[in-house]
């Protein structure tokens, strides 16, 4: 099965087939909002390397990292990862567009269903 590129423009209207953190991170958060769910940039004064994002939807709360294309987190951020999945948060790390619109579909339906 070929995957399905998903290509983002940037302002001068140019294709990037790997775009940006920030570009990927808009995109996902956009469009979780069209689907009703919260999204807010979350940091913390106190612990560096928390993930770039924390999503709400119907009592649900999940955190991403966002990532360019073929990019790890750093082990600082695995470390926040690993601390937020050890006390029961569900966290992912997302390095493009599509990935991200699945993720979001994927808890939508589960939190349609329950």
């Amino acid at each position: 099965m070929k995957m399905k590129m998903v290509y983002a423009k940037n302002k001068r209207g140019t294709v990037v087939d790997n775009p940006l953190e920030k570009v990927i991170e808009t995109k996902v958060c956009d469009y979780a909002k069209s689907k009703g769910m919260l999204a807010y940039k979350f940091t913390s004064p106190n612990r560096a390397a928390v993930p770039d994002r924390m999503f709400i939807t119907e009592g649900f709360v999940f955190f991403i990292e966002f990532k360019r294309l073929g990019k790890r987190p750093t082990p600082q951020q695995t470390r926040e990862i690993d601390r937020l999945t050890n006390h029961g948060m569900a966290a992912f790390v997302i390095d493009n567009i599509e990935d991200g619109k699945k993720l979001i579909d994927d808890i939508s339906s589960k939190n349609a269903n329950t």
